[in-house]
């Protein structure tokens, strides 16, 4: 039973082209060497197979032999419904001693290897066929002219057989030549990108469907163990859940005061703050409250190594192993190097879809901001990523490592204007000691505070905020200036 979409097999692809290719037409999947082309073209003969079709695999460029121990590093072995015809030059063209001049050996070459392609096709008449690649048909009819008409003719015949046809182009000779693109029903671009350190990058495009709407804009992919994997690019707008807004608090009394009574399910909140100031902590404050209430709540881990995280918290009162073990706690250390920002919203999408997680923590924004250097990119990627967790009823915490300690400090990336929320944590002076501060820039969602608190890092308690700073002038410049009778500052007695 065959489906009005041909399924390409590629988990996140099919979702793009709104279900697949459309049958009986030919498409063009483009990209330089190593972009992973003819693992794509594997999928989609092997996604026919799967639906008991006849497929045809042409190449010209590499060996069965080849093709076969390619699928076998993937874990695949080709069935018997997909037929790979290795084409190869006659030997009267290869013998020097048979070479004659009345006639150029790319003729006879280009005629003979046209041929082949319609024998083949007439004898086994598969559903799907791929042909791999047409740099060799390109350098055959040598003319642009005599390329078009010979991609023409084959485009002709293979439609007279009611097949469904992927062109390879490995983009080897004339890369600017835009022949088949105007001749394919569609087209796909695959690229590959090497950064400046870590893995290389990969990206696609449809550049072109005919009749048929699809996600536009570059999307990430990977070529993993078991084939391709495409991270279809996040559109907020196309995910919408229902959900009652709630007030969430933290359990501490005077830092629920000042955020107004807490935070509001479905909102973001950034924590900003140079290192040291306990964003961290503040974020597990919520996560653990969270959990309390029964909800699940996931954590992205950027910057710090999770064992050091595990054991720092457990000074300070939370035992995160044993939340990780009870199954409420998601807890996931992502390499900046190795992952791309596709996947990376990829995988929080998996958790708050497949997982009814509704408490997601990004730390920190600047480890995700070293997955993507181009800071534009970065800021739209977030937008989509925040308006999607918002509209699915998740509440999000991120943390932003600011330059400094004391002073004017300024921030690697601006997303406050995103954030439904922003808390801002400081170093201060005051009585000969370093101490820290606590306020509230922004809150969408309501009032709250506009004061300065102390808060305090240690000791079994964990966190600790006290009464607002009302006698000092200066405490956000880091070095404030007494203004008042008494210090409300906070003593070390309970600790």
């Amino acid at each position: 039973m065959t489906t009005v979409k041909a399924q390409t097999g590629i988990d996140g692809l099919d979702d793009i082209l709104s279900g697949g290719l459309s049958r009986e037409h030919v498409f063009l999947l483009e990209g330089e060497p190593g972009t992973g082309k003819t693992t794509a073209a594997l999928q989609f003969l092997l996604a026919g197979a799967a639906q008991g079709e006849r497929s045809l695999y042409i190449t010209l460029s590499e060996t069965e032999r080849e093709l076969r121990e390619g699928a076998l590093s993937h874990g695949w072995t080709l069935p018997e419904e997909i037929v790979i015809f290795e084409l190869t030059p006659p030997e009267s063209l290869l013998n020097a001693d048979q070479q004659q001049s009345l006639l150029y050996s790319s003729d006879l070459e280009l005629g003979e290897t046209t041929r082949q392609i319609f024998d083949a096709i007439e004898r086994i008449q598969p559903k799907r066929v791929v042909l791999d690649s047409l740099s060799e048909i390109r350098l055959l009819a040598q003319s642009s002219l005599r390329y078009r008409r010979q991609i023409l003719a084959i485009k002709h015949f293979f439609t007279r057989y009611g097949t469904t046809v992927l062109l390879l182009d490995d983009l080897t000779t004339e890369a600017l030549d835009k022949t088949v693109h105007s001749v394919a029903h569609g087209v796909i671009r695959l690229e590959e990108m090497t950064p400046g350190y870590g893995a290389e990058r990969r990206r696609l495009r449809i550049v072109k469907f005919r009749g048929q709407k699809y996600r536009g804009g570059y999307h990430d992919f990977i070529i993993s163990q078991h084939g391709i994997v495409v991270f279809p690019r996040l559109v907020a707008a196309e995910h919408r859940t229902p959900y009652t807004r709630r007030t969430l608090t933290s359990n501490i009394p005077e830092f629920d005061a000042l955020l107004g009574g807490g935070i509001d399910s479905g909102s973001s909140t950034l924590i900003l703050g140079p290192a040291g100031t306990g964003k961290s902590l503040l974020i597990m404050v919520f996560v653990v409250a969270a959990i309390a209430r029964g909800e699940k709540a996931a954590l992205f881990i950027f910057d710090e190594e999770l064992g050091l995280l595990f054991a720092r918290m457990k000074t300070l009162g939370i035992d995160l192993q044993e939340l990780l073990d009870s199954g409420n706690l998601l807890i996931e250390q992502v390499d900046a190097a190795e992952l791309s920002p596709g996947e990376f919203s990829h995988r929080v999408r998996g958790c708050v879809d497949g997982q009814q997680i509704k408490t997601v923590v990004i730390d920190s924004l600047n480890g995700y901001q070293a997955a993507m250097p181009e800071e534009n990119a970065l800021i739209l990627h977030m937008h989509e990523l925040l308006q999607y967790l918002n509209r699915q009823g998740a509440t999000t915490f991120m943390t932003v490592a600011q330059h400094g300690l004391v002073g004017d400090m300024k921030a690697p990336i601006d997303i406050t204007y995103l954030a439904d929320s922003v808390i801002l944590l400081r170093y201060f002076e005051a009585l000969g000691e370093v101490r820290r501060a606590i306020s509230v820039i922004k809150k969408r969602t309501g009032s709250h505070e506009s004061t300065i608190r102390e808060y305090r890092i240690g000791g079994p308690t964990g966190l600790r905020i006290g009464a607002p700073l009302s006698a000092f002038q200066g405490v956000l410049r880091g070095v404030p200036t007494y203004s008042g009778e008494g210090h409300p500052l906070l003593s070390d007695e309970v600790f």
